[in-house]
């Protein structure tokens, strides 16, 4: 689990096919790499990824079919610059809300206009997840954790704040970009839930 708070830029070091799937170097530019070991799940622009081998503070990682069709990772080349955050540990503050690394869909940004210091920021996502989706309520849109300002058959808006554009890949996004989406997994389970009693 993670909390879409982003602890560092991460940069895309090297691509390669493995045979349909995608094995990265990144780049992780963590202040303390030993807290990272073999194993470890990472979030990438908020996908859940393994680290398979460490060196210095670049990490490698597989990314299997199913995740490169349902997410952004297929565009990923050498020089991108990734939001990432370790996993968490049941001694850390819970900033964001709880995320899973577990991408529901890819999205567009629509638009950005300036707010006074801060940017708001609208975004497409398929019909499908329009109800998971609520006013003031918590979306991750590329791994960051950001309060839903407006929700209209599936086009919705945020507002970053100047420390969210300075510190995560969000900042740089134009119209048109693609972005990875994830609801609230609350959402998720009210839903099944209420299925159940139906």
């Amino acid at each position: 689990m993670f909390t879409g708070i982003i602890q560092s830029l991460g940069e895309v070091q090297s691509k390669a096919d493995r045979q349909g799937d995608l094995h990265f170097a990144i780049k992780t530019n963590f202040q303390d790499m030993s807290k990272v070991h073999l194993g470890d799940s990472i979030a990438m622009d908020g996908v859940c990824l393994t680290v398979t081998s460490i060196d210095a503070d670049v990490v490698t990682v597989d990314v299997s079919v199913e995740t490169v069709n349902k997410t952004t990772v297929a565009d990923w080349q050498e020089g991108r610059v990734l939001n990432l955050e370790p996993a968490l540990t049941l001694q850390d503050q819970l900033g964001g809300h709880l995320v899973s690394g577990h991408v529901d869909a890819v999205g567009h940004c629509t638009g950005r206009e300036s707010s006074a210091r801060s940017e708001v920021f609208s975004f497409k996502i398929p019909a499908e997840l329009d109800k998971y989706v609520a006013i003031k309520g918590s979306i991750t849109i590329n791994g960051t954790s950001l309060t839903v300002n407006t929700i209209d058959q599936g086009e919705l808006s945020v507002n970053l704040v100047p420390h969210t554009l300075e510190h995560t890949n969000l900042g740089t996004l134009q119209p048109g970009d693609a972005v990875n989406i994830e609801i609230d997994t609350v959402a998720r389970y009210v839903e099944k839930m209420l299925a159940s009693q139906s």
